[in-house]
């Protein structure tokens, strides 16, 4: 294993698509929500354990779920946990992961990702991961992973690539799409040169903090400005300080979209960014009419089809007459939605807080 390769797992989000099960002080990364007996944040960190050493490993989280990545991850150090307190998007939080493992280790390969993905072929995505770490530590580029695209989906990002290429498979990235329209995406999937973007970049620590000079000069700085202080007993408090000069500003649109040495790999190694229950509910097992059940010890259907139930444990659920609908309780909190709809439920968490304050959020 090479003691160069590090990873940052990003766990910061609130999960609000998931709303009543993820909640703010309880989120869906820390939740168990395929009932596979572990934790997203818990598959991701184990994934990257058979590509770095667990030392290399860190996890950028808000504040206040430090004490549930200690409970879940119980190897992580105190050092490898870095929070912050304010949410700042993935620009900040990316480049106080970085800036702290080049202070470490100036010949650093890094891969960044998101803490709540599924990854269901967990061999193919280690030798994508490997790949990329050799081709981005050799050429000084900034690697991401796009999802070849097996429907018109507008819940994802989407890369468009050139016939440039590096090491025979990184194509030379053209544009950036965030979410289109499902007639530009038909479009994009008819075109054969769009991916999904999965979010996963990889890159040396020198090639991302040159660009954050380039391209994002101001959060740079910040994070530039607090080397003295990386793995001192001062970190935590000086980032604290720092984190509130910074913008709101995704990774995406403040570097990648403007960097000229941004390559995509096309891949497939069964992603899901498990984004909405439709994703859950995709990858469920289903009865013969196509209803879904987590968990499904307590459940009775009648005459209904093609539903998503998420209920506690024990709980006795009785559906009848009911077709398409997703019917998910936690928390002292019933949500009933036709599954179609469920984009909406951001919408119904705003209306929710607004009428009833943050008890329920």
């Amino acid at each position: 294993m090479n003691s160069n390769n590090y990873a940052i797992i990003m766990a910061g989000g609130i999960g609000s698509r998931f709303w009543p099960i993820s909640r703010t002080a309880h989120p869906k990364q820390f939740i168990d929500i395929l009932g596979t007996g572990k934790t997203l944040i818990q598959q991701t960190y184990n994934r990257f354990l058979t590509i770095c050493p667990k030392e290399n490993i860190y996890v950028v989280t808000n504040e206040i779920y430090t004490d549930l990545v200690k409970e879940q991850l119980p190897d992580m150090t105190d050092g490898q946990i870095l929070t912050e307190p304010v949410m700042r998007n993935t620009a900040p939080c990316i480049a106080y992961g970085c800036f702290k493992i080049q202070s470490l280790n100036p010949d650093a390969a890094i891969v960044v990702a998101p803490s709540d993905h599924l990854i269901l072929d967990e061999p193919g995505f280690v030798s994508v991961i490997e790949r990329s770490l050799a081709t981005a530590t050799k050429h000084g580029c900034l690697v991401t992973l796009g999802i070849k695209p097996s429907r018109p989906d507008t819940g994802y990002g989407y890369i468009q690539f050139t016939d440039t290429v590096l090491d025979g498979e990184f194509h030379k990235v053209k544009t950036f799409t965030e979410k289109p329209s499902l007639e530009i995406a038909k479009t994009f999937i008819q075109s054969g040169d769009f991916l999904w973007n999965a979010g996963i970049f990889v890159w040396s620590a020198r090639a991302i903090l040159d660009a954050f000079g380039k391209y994002l000069p101001e959060i740079n700085d910040i994070f530039a400005d607090a080397r003295p202080v990386y793995n001192t007993g001062n970190e935590k408090t000086y980032i604290h300080n720092a984190y509130q000069q910074c913008t709101n500003i995704s990774i995406d649109y403040g570097i990648m979209e403007k960097a000229d040495n941004v390559y995509v790999l096309p891949s497939e190694f069964g992603w899901s960014d498990l984004g909405t229950w439709a994703s859950i509910y995709q990858l469920a097992e289903k009865d013969y009419v196509g209803n879904a059940v987590i968990p499904a010890d307590k459940v009775i259907m009648y005459d209904s089809s093609n539903c998503m139930v998420n209920v506690p444990e024990g709980k006795l659920v009785i559906l009848k007459g009911l077709h398409d609908f997703i019917v998910v309780e936690s928390n002292n909190t019933l949500l009933i939605s036709p599954r179609d709809q469920e984009q909406g439920v951001k919408q119904i968490v705003a209306d929710v807080k607004a009428k009833f304050g943050t008890k329920y959020i």
